[in-house]
């Protein structure tokens, strides 16, 4: 099932189940839909792996877990997470997200403003830094969704 499958020929969503959508995800990272103020993200991390240390300076994002267990630092405070836990991530805190279990962590996100290029799939987390390092996963100006 491809992404546009889940949107109209004007870009609205149509009718689906996101944390369905996110358990089907086999990527590291998949944009879903890219608004002018805000951007829905589907997530899956492997065993051991991690989203990377990183700070957002004018991003905020909103994490729901959907399966899975992990460990969430906040600024330098370390919480467990599992499927059902939702965390915001204010712009400017220093966060990361690592797997501990046995399982893939997944997960959907939301970014206000953007933070991904619109569409952008990366299949494992090295492919999606070196977009990121290249300047391909950049996300839209206001007027370039």
């Amino acid at each position: 099932m491809s992404t546009t499958d889940h949107f109209t020929a004007d870009g609205n969503v149509a009718h689906f189940t996101l944390a369905d959508i996110a358990q089907q995800n086999p990527d590291f990272r998949r944009v879903l839909w890219t608004g002018e103020h805000a951007q829905v993200v589907v997530m899956t991390i492997p065993a051991g792996g991690e989203i990377g240390d990183e700070v957002h300076q004018s991003t905020d994002q909103i994490l729901t877990f959907v399966s899975g267990t992990g460990e969430a630092d906040l600024n330098g405070h370390t919480h467990p997470i599992e499927a059902g836990d939702q965390c915001a991530v204010p712009a400017g805190t220093r966060h990361n997200f690592r797997n501990t279990g046995d399982r893939p962590l997944v997960l959907y996100t939301v970014y206000a403003p953007p933070e991904h290029a619109t569409g952008g799939t990366y299949a494992t987390k090295a492919d999606a830094d070196a977009a990121e390092a290249a300047g391909q996963d950049e996300p839209p100006t206001p007027d370039h969704t």
